[in-house]
């Protein structure tokens, strides 16, 4: 009786022993994706960051030639005003 349950013991140990062994592997591979993933997103955060700043930079281009046509036709209208 005493063997049975030494044996039953030691098996069930055995068991802890694999299962613990694959948790570990599983848990390398994880922090692994885990290290990708942040790496991405880093990557992804950085041209997030670049195509803002070139969206704000073309915005004040178009707003400067929009600016530059206004003057232009603000002079266009004086013009025919004082040809008139």
């Amino acid at each position: 009786m005493a063997l049975e349950r030494l044996d039953a013991l030691e098996t069930r140990i055995r068991d802890l022993v694999k299962l613990v062994q694959d948790l570990k592997r599983k848990n390398v591979t994880l922090e692994d994706e885990l290290k990708a993933a942040r790496q991405r997103i880093a990557t992804q955060e950085d041209l997030n960051l670049r195509w803002e700043q070139e969206r704000v930079d073309i915005k004040e281009r178009i707003e400067k030639v929009m600016g530059e046509i206004e003057l232009l036709e603000c002079l266009e209208d004086t013009k025919e005003v004082a040809l008139d």
